[in-house]
């Protein structure tokens, strides 16, 4: 007996489908060579930029140092320039008030020696007039060899006061002396003539205080005037 056979109906209608062949990959040897020239393409740009940065730093640090030394030096030199005219001012100052005080002094000291001039060759006479004469009857005394007969003419006001003064050298002196006062009207209270045989001084209160502010004619200045 034949074997049964089953004979079942065919699907038109199913859908087949033929796999395609798979694409060929590229080499991974190829794609690792290119990646690895751009990560050090990349890393060669990245280095450039930082050495650029660091240079663009270092430029603009040099840059401000020399523009902040240039400002400094410029303000330091300025105010050098400030205290030197500062310095110039108070110097020109001192000066002046130097000069002002130089000035004042030397003023002091004219009308001071004019006071000493108006006492040495006048006025000192007219309190005590025969100090002036006994004063230069000391000095005719130290010229004079001992025993020398002198003689003072003076005016009749001072001649006892003259006397006086004599006496008291007199009795200070150890040589014997030889002196008389003469008494003269025409003899002016100030003055007084001391005389001896070899010689004579007079003793004239006007022209000793003339020849006094003679020499003291540069100090005195105006003051003399005065």
């Amino acid at each position: 007996m034949e074997a049964a056979i089953h004979v079942k109906p065919f699907g038109f209608d199913r859908v087949f489908r033929f796999p395609s062949a798979p694409e060929e990959a590229p080499p991974a040897s190829v794609d690792e060579a290119i990646f690895q020239q751009r990560i050090a393409s990349l890393e060669a740009d990245i280095a450039r930029l930082r050495a650029e940065h660091i240079e663009i730093l270092a430029r603009a640090r040099s840059d401000a140092f020399a523009a902040g030394l240039a400002q400094a030096r410029s303000e330091r030199d300025a105010a050098v320039l400030a205290a030197c005219d500062a310095l110039h001012a108070t110097l020109d100052d001192i000066d002046a008030r130097i000069a002002q005080t130089t000035e004042a002094v030397m003023k002091d000291a004219a009308k001071l020696a004019f006071t000493a001039a108006e006492v040495l060759a006048g006025h000192a006479v007219e309190q005590a007039p025969a100090r002036a004469a006994d004063e230069a009857l000391g000095r005719v005394l130290e010229q004079v060899s001992r025993g020398t007969r002198i003689g003072i003419r003076v005016h009749p006001a001072i001649a006892e006061d003259m006397e006086r003064l004599i006496a008291v050298r007199v009795s200070k002196e150890r040589r014997k002396l030889s002196l008389t006062v003469i008494a003269d009207e025409e003899m002016a209270e100030s003055d007084a003539l001391i005389f001896w045989e070899e010689g004579g001084l007079a003793v004239d209160a006007a022209h000793r205080r003339a020849a006094i502010l003679a020499e003291l004619g540069p100090l005195l200045g105006e003051t003399k005037d005065n």
